[in-house]
Protein backbone atom coordinates (compact mmCIF):
# COMPACT_ATOMS: atom_id res chain seq x y z
CA UNK A 1 0.00 0.00 0.00
CA UNK A 2 2.95 2.33 0.49
CA UNK A 3 2.91 3.22 -3.19
CA UNK A 4 -0.42 4.98 -2.67
CA UNK A 5 0.78 7.12 0.23
CA UNK A 6 1.30 10.26 -1.86
CA UNK A 7 -2.08 9.77 -3.48
CA UNK A 8 -3.95 9.52 -0.18
CA UNK A 9 -2.10 12.44 1.33
CA UNK A 10 -2.90 14.73 -1.61
CA UNK A 11 -6.58 13.88 -1.20
CA UNK A 12 -6.45 14.73 2.50
CA UNK A 13 -4.70 18.04 1.86
CA UNK A 14 -7.41 19.17 -0.52
CA UNK A 15 -10.23 18.23 1.85
CA UNK A 16 -10.62 21.76 3.20
CA UNK A 17 -10.95 23.18 -0.31
CA UNK A 18 -13.55 20.57 -1.20
CA UNK A 19 -15.61 21.47 1.87
CA UNK A 20 -15.70 25.09 0.71
CA UNK A 21 -16.83 24.16 -2.79
CA UNK A 22 -19.57 21.77 -1.77
CA UNK A 23 -22.41 21.84 0.70
CA UNK A 24 -20.80 19.16 2.81
CA UNK A 25 -23.52 19.13 5.46
CA UNK A 26 -26.18 18.45 2.83
CA UNK A 27 -24.18 15.57 1.41
CA UNK A 28 -23.55 14.03 4.83
CA UNK A 29 -27.21 14.52 5.70
CA UNK A 30 -28.13 12.37 2.71
CA UNK A 31 -25.68 9.68 3.84
CA UNK A 32 -27.30 9.69 7.28
CA UNK A 33 -30.77 9.43 5.75
CA UNK A 34 -29.82 6.47 3.56
CA UNK A 35 -28.07 4.75 6.47
CA UNK A 36 -31.12 5.15 8.74
CA UNK A 37 -33.52 3.82 6.12
CA UNK A 38 -31.23 0.85 5.45
CA UNK A 39 -30.43 -0.17 9.01
CA UNK A 40 -32.41 1.82 11.55
CA UNK A 41 -31.80 4.86 13.75
CA UNK A 42 -29.56 3.23 16.38
CA UNK A 43 -25.87 3.69 15.51
CA UNK A 44 -24.93 0.92 17.96
CA UNK A 45 -26.63 -1.64 15.73
CA UNK A 46 -26.17 0.20 12.41
CA UNK A 47 -22.48 0.37 11.38
CA UNK A 48 -23.26 2.43 8.31
CA UNK A 49 -25.01 5.07 10.39
CA UNK A 50 -22.13 5.01 12.86
CA UNK A 51 -19.70 5.70 10.02
CA UNK A 52 -21.88 8.53 8.69
CA UNK A 53 -22.05 10.13 12.14
CA UNK A 54 -18.27 9.87 12.53
CA UNK A 55 -17.84 11.55 9.15
CA UNK A 56 -20.26 14.29 10.17
CA UNK A 57 -18.34 14.98 13.38
CA UNK A 58 -15.02 14.98 11.52
CA UNK A 59 -16.46 17.74 9.30
CA UNK A 60 -17.66 19.73 12.34
CA UNK A 61 -21.33 19.13 11.64
CA UNK A 62 -23.32 20.27 14.71
CA UNK A 63 -24.77 17.45 16.80
CA UNK A 64 -28.22 19.04 16.55
CA UNK A 65 -28.05 18.71 12.77
CA UNK A 66 -27.00 15.07 13.07
CA UNK A 67 -29.81 14.16 15.46
CA UNK A 68 -32.37 16.10 13.44
CA UNK A 69 -31.31 14.22 10.32
CA UNK A 70 -31.66 10.86 12.07
CA UNK A 71 -35.11 11.69 13.42
CA UNK A 72 -36.30 12.99 10.07
CA UNK A 73 -35.08 9.90 8.22
CA UNK A 74 -36.61 7.52 10.74
CA UNK A 75 -39.99 9.25 10.78
CA UNK A 76 -42.95 7.94 8.85
CA UNK A 77 -43.37 11.31 7.16
CA UNK A 78 -39.94 11.22 5.55
CA UNK A 79 -41.01 11.40 1.92
CA UNK A 80 -37.69 11.67 0.08
CA UNK A 81 -35.97 8.45 -0.85
CA UNK A 82 -32.43 8.70 -2.16
CA UNK A 83 -31.10 6.16 -4.62
CA UNK A 84 -27.43 5.24 -4.80
CA UNK A 85 -25.81 5.19 -8.23
CA UNK A 86 -22.23 4.95 -9.45
CA UNK A 87 -21.01 6.36 -12.76
CA UNK A 88 -17.68 5.68 -14.42
CA UNK A 89 -15.79 7.30 -17.24
CA UNK A 90 -12.68 9.03 -18.48
CA UNK A 91 -11.63 12.63 -18.07
CA UNK A 92 -9.31 14.31 -20.56
CA UNK A 93 -5.98 12.54 -20.99
CA UNK A 94 -7.40 9.12 -20.17
CA UNK A 95 -7.84 9.86 -16.46
CA UNK A 96 -10.16 7.29 -14.88
CA UNK A 97 -13.02 8.77 -12.83
CA UNK A 98 -15.61 7.16 -10.53
CA UNK A 99 -18.61 9.22 -9.36
CA UNK A 100 -20.80 8.09 -6.46
CA UNK A 101 -24.21 9.76 -6.16
CA UNK A 102 -27.26 9.87 -3.93
CA UNK A 103 -30.29 11.26 -5.73
CA UNK A 104 -34.06 11.47 -5.71
CA UNK A 105 -34.04 11.76 -9.51
CA UNK A 106 -31.74 9.27 -11.25
CA UNK A 107 -32.47 10.55 -14.76
CA UNK A 108 -31.57 14.13 -13.86
CA UNK A 109 -28.37 13.12 -12.12
CA UNK A 110 -27.23 10.79 -14.91
CA UNK A 111 -27.82 13.52 -17.51
CA UNK A 112 -25.91 16.09 -15.43
CA UNK A 113 -22.93 13.79 -14.87
CA UNK A 114 -22.76 12.90 -18.55
CA UNK A 115 -22.96 16.59 -19.48
CA UNK A 116 -20.05 17.42 -17.16
CA UNK A 117 -17.89 14.69 -18.70
CA UNK A 118 -18.70 15.87 -22.24
CA UNK A 119 -18.17 19.55 -21.46
CA UNK A 120 -14.68 18.94 -20.04
CA UNK A 121 -13.33 16.76 -22.84
CA UNK A 122 -14.11 13.42 -21.22
CA UNK A 123 -16.64 10.67 -21.75
CA UNK A 124 -18.91 8.73 -19.43
CA UNK A 125 -18.63 4.96 -19.90
CA UNK A 126 -20.42 1.82 -18.82
CA UNK A 127 -20.42 0.27 -15.36
CA UNK A 128 -17.11 -1.42 -14.71
CA UNK A 129 -15.15 0.41 -17.39
CA UNK A 130 -12.69 1.91 -14.88
CA UNK A 131 -13.55 0.49 -11.45
CA UNK A 132 -11.26 -2.49 -12.03
CA UNK A 133 -8.36 -0.01 -11.81
CA UNK A 134 -9.19 0.82 -8.17
CA UNK A 135 -9.07 -1.02 -4.84
CA UNK A 136 -11.83 -0.26 -2.34
CA UNK A 137 -10.16 0.41 1.01
CA UNK A 138 -10.84 1.98 4.36
CA UNK A 139 -8.42 4.83 5.07
CA UNK A 140 -7.94 6.28 8.56
CA UNK A 141 -5.71 9.34 8.81
CA UNK A 142 -4.05 9.96 12.19
CA UNK A 143 -2.07 12.98 13.40
CA UNK A 144 1.56 11.85 13.64
CA UNK A 145 2.49 14.25 16.46
CA UNK A 146 3.87 12.32 19.42
CA UNK A 147 3.03 8.91 17.94
CA UNK A 148 5.63 6.17 17.61
CA UNK A 149 5.27 4.43 14.25
CA UNK A 150 6.09 0.94 15.54
CA UNK A 151 3.61 1.22 18.39
CA UNK A 152 0.93 2.52 16.05
CA UNK A 153 1.61 -0.33 13.64
CA UNK A 154 1.10 -2.92 16.39
CA UNK A 155 -2.00 -1.14 17.66
CA UNK A 156 -3.52 -0.83 14.20
CA UNK A 157 -2.81 -4.43 13.21
CA UNK A 158 -4.30 -5.67 16.48
CA UNK A 159 -7.41 -3.62 15.67
CA UNK A 160 -7.72 -5.36 12.29
CA UNK A 161 -5.92 -2.96 9.94
CA UNK A 162 -3.87 -4.12 6.95
CA UNK A 163 -1.07 -1.55 6.87
CA UNK A 164 0.21 1.75 8.25
CA UNK A 165 2.05 4.29 6.11
CA UNK A 166 3.94 7.33 7.44
CA UNK A 167 3.58 10.45 5.32
CA UNK A 168 4.93 13.76 6.59
CA UNK A 169 2.63 14.94 9.39
CA UNK A 170 0.15 12.05 9.32
CA UNK A 171 -0.09 8.29 9.40
CA UNK A 172 -2.43 6.57 6.97
CA UNK A 173 -3.97 3.35 8.26
CA UNK A 174 -5.38 1.07 5.57
CA UNK A 175 -8.12 -1.47 6.25
CA UNK A 176 -10.50 -3.70 4.39
CA UNK A 177 -13.40 -1.36 3.62
CA UNK A 178 -15.89 -3.62 5.42
CA UNK A 179 -14.15 -3.31 8.80
CA UNK A 180 -13.31 0.40 8.67
CA UNK A 181 -15.79 1.27 11.43
CA UNK A 182 -14.57 -1.51 13.72
CA UNK A 183 -10.92 -0.49 13.33
CA UNK A 184 -11.75 3.18 13.87
CA UNK A 185 -13.76 2.35 17.00
CA UNK A 186 -10.91 0.27 18.41
CA UNK A 187 -8.38 3.04 17.80
CA UNK A 188 -10.68 5.66 19.32
CA UNK A 189 -11.14 3.54 22.44
CA UNK A 190 -7.37 3.42 22.90
CA UNK A 191 -7.58 7.16 23.52
CA UNK A 192 -4.04 8.09 22.49
CA UNK A 193 -4.66 9.02 18.86
CA UNK A 194 -6.09 12.04 17.06
CA UNK A 195 -8.08 10.69 14.13
CA UNK A 196 -8.33 13.33 11.39
CA UNK A 197 -10.56 11.34 9.03
CA UNK A 198 -11.88 7.84 8.45
CA UNK A 199 -13.61 6.92 5.22
CA UNK A 200 -13.94 4.37 2.47
CA UNK A 201 -11.76 5.31 -0.48
CA UNK A 202 -11.08 4.00 -3.95
CA UNK A 203 -7.31 3.71 -4.29
CA UNK A 204 -6.00 3.58 -7.88
CA UNK A 205 -3.71 0.66 -8.68
CA UNK A 206 -1.88 2.88 -11.16
CA UNK A 207 -1.84 6.64 -11.68
CA UNK A 208 -1.41 8.86 -14.72
CA UNK A 209 0.23 12.30 -14.91
CA UNK A 210 -1.46 14.59 -17.44
CA UNK A 211 0.36 17.54 -18.96
CA UNK A 212 -0.36 21.01 -17.61
CA UNK A 213 -3.00 21.86 -20.22
CA UNK A 214 -4.85 18.58 -19.64
CA UNK A 215 -4.69 19.04 -15.87
CA UNK A 216 -6.79 22.19 -16.24
CA UNK A 217 -9.52 20.17 -17.99
CA UNK A 218 -9.33 17.37 -15.44
CA UNK A 219 -9.53 19.79 -12.50
CA UNK A 220 -12.51 21.56 -14.11
CA UNK A 221 -14.39 18.26 -14.41
CA UNK A 222 -13.58 17.22 -10.84
CA UNK A 223 -14.71 20.60 -9.52
CA UNK A 224 -17.99 20.48 -11.45
CA UNK A 225 -18.74 16.97 -10.20
CA UNK A 226 -17.83 17.72 -6.59
CA UNK A 227 -20.01 20.84 -6.58
CA UNK A 228 -23.07 18.93 -7.79
CA UNK A 229 -25.59 18.44 -4.98
CA UNK A 230 -26.26 14.81 -5.91
CA UNK A 231 -22.59 13.78 -6.00
CA UNK A 232 -21.24 12.26 -2.79
CA UNK A 233 -17.73 11.17 -3.78
CA UNK A 234 -15.44 11.52 -6.77
CA UNK A 235 -12.39 9.28 -7.26
CA UNK A 236 -9.73 9.51 -9.96
CA UNK A 237 -6.26 8.22 -10.79
CA UNK A 238 -4.58 11.47 -11.84
CA UNK A 239 -1.41 12.79 -10.26
CA UNK A 240 -2.11 16.51 -10.28
CA UNK A 241 0.38 19.24 -9.42
CA UNK A 242 0.14 20.39 -5.80
CA UNK A 243 -0.72 23.94 -6.80
CA UNK A 244 -3.62 22.60 -8.87
CA UNK A 245 -4.89 20.51 -5.97
CA UNK A 246 -4.73 23.27 -3.41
Amino acid sequence: MSGHSKWANIKNKKGAADAKRANIFTKIGREIAVAVKAGGADPNSNPRLRDAIAKAKANNMPNDNIQRGIKKASGELSAINYEENVYEGYAAGGVAVIVETLTDNKNRTAADVRHHFDKCGGSMGTTGCVSYMFDKKGVIVVDAAGIDEDELMMQALDAGADDVVADEEVYEIYTDWSVLGNVRDALEQAGNLTILSAQVDMIPSNTVTPDVETQVKVRKLLDMLEEHDDVQNVYHNAELDDEEEE
